[in-house]
């Protein structure tokens, strides 16, 4: 396309954007020093190659998803934030949060206030922790309790119905065998391999202990499994851009985003539900970017909201933030590491 071509349809973009509504050629004449019939002439070769549609005969034309994506990969500018945005933005994270957790939490809670989008979490970080503590605790006949903790504070427990009974020596030899092969491993080593291990390790007892590995492994994947939250659903319920059955059966499958999240650890994404038919809001798009600990990826920071969500206004808040993450859980990496080694030696 010619630049001209390439400037209206920037411009159409930006007024779609703005008031949702179909762009006439003299809404583009402050944005392209052309007539308003050369115009027409242009917004019509555009609707020809399939990157801008007209809903009515008489109307003006709305972007298509081929003009989104044209325009989010080549032609936006995105906004620079000044000083006192950056300062603003800071002031919405807490100053000393509590956990690694309540950090990005809080910044998935700046970013729905911002943009009056739904704000997605998902979170490896559990990954970076190391058990601290594993105890089996009898509650019952044939009934016991696996608690497991880890160096940032979670907790999970798993109740295990046995089939048989176990004598005092079986229960201890268990307990006293994952105190010693597991307290103080980092939660990612926790694989088939080491499971294995255990199972030989138990020999003829493993014939009786069998529910309990099997609890010990299923609390296990708990805590390796991504965590994915939604901060500002409300946000999309409002939006008259979306069918609301459909943001109702969003909200009730939110583990369908765990595989469009793990695509953005390569950097920036910009995804559009035309683009995968198993995403369940139409007319949508999310916007995701990695944060990182250590130098690895610990999690994703992202955006969901109508196709003609203002790409280069929020981009930048994204970035931001999951920048600022980054950082504060690379400063923060140094003392997490004393403290663990505090817990695992105490």
């Amino acid at each position: 396309m010619d630049s001209r071509k390439l400037k209206i349809l920037t411009a159409v973009v930006d007024e779609y954007i703005v008031s949702g509504e179909p762009v006439g050629s003299k809404a583009i004449m402050s944005h392209v020093k052309a007539s308003s019939a050369t115009i027409r002439n242009e917004m019509a070769e555009l609707e020809k190659q399939g990157y801008l549609e007209q809903p009515h005969t008489s109307a003006g034309r709305i972007p298509t998803y081929n003009g989104f994506r044209l325009y989010v990969d080549s032609l936006m500018e995105k906004n620079q934030l000044s000083d006192d945005e950056k300062r603003r933005l800071d002031a919405m994270l807490p100053e000393s949060a509590q956990s690694e957790e309540e950090l990005v939490k809080s910044a998935s809670l700046a970013l729905a206030e911002l943009t009056k989008c739904a704000a997605v979490v998902a979170n490896s970080m559990p990954k970076f922790s190391l058990i601290t503590k594993v105890e089996v605790i009898p509650a019952g006949k044939r009934m016991y309790v696996i608690l497991m903790i880890t160096s940032n504070g979670t907790i999970k427990n798993k109740v295990c119905r046995l089939e048989f009974d176990i004598s005092d020596e079986q229960l201890e030899f268990f307990d006293s065998y994952l105190r010693s092969n597991l307290e103080g491993i980092p939660i990612d080593e926790i694989t088939e391999e080491l499971f294995d291990n255990i199972k030989t390790a138990m020999g003829t007892y493993m014939m009786s202990l069998a529910p309990l590995v099997s609890g010990l492994l299923q609390l296990s994947m708990e805590f390796t499994a991504q965590e994915v939250s939604v901060s500002g659903a409300s946000n999309l319920l409002t939006c008259k851009d979306f069918n609301q059955n459909e943001i109702i059966s969003f909200l009730d499958n939110q583990k369908e985003l765990t595989a469009f999240i793990n695509d953005s650890f390569s950097g920036l994404q910009v995804m559009f539900s035309k683009e995968n038919d198993s995403f369940v809001i139409h007319n949508s798009s999310m916007i995701t970017a990695p944060f990182k600990k250590g130098g690895r990826n610990a999690g994703t920071l992202g955006l969901i909201g109508p196709m003609r969500i203002d790409y280069a206004k929020f981009i930048p808040y994204l970035e931001y933030f999951s920048q600022r993450i980054t950082d504060l859980l690379s400063e923060n990496d140094g003392d997490s590491a004393e403290d663990i080694q505090t817990d695992i030696d105490g």
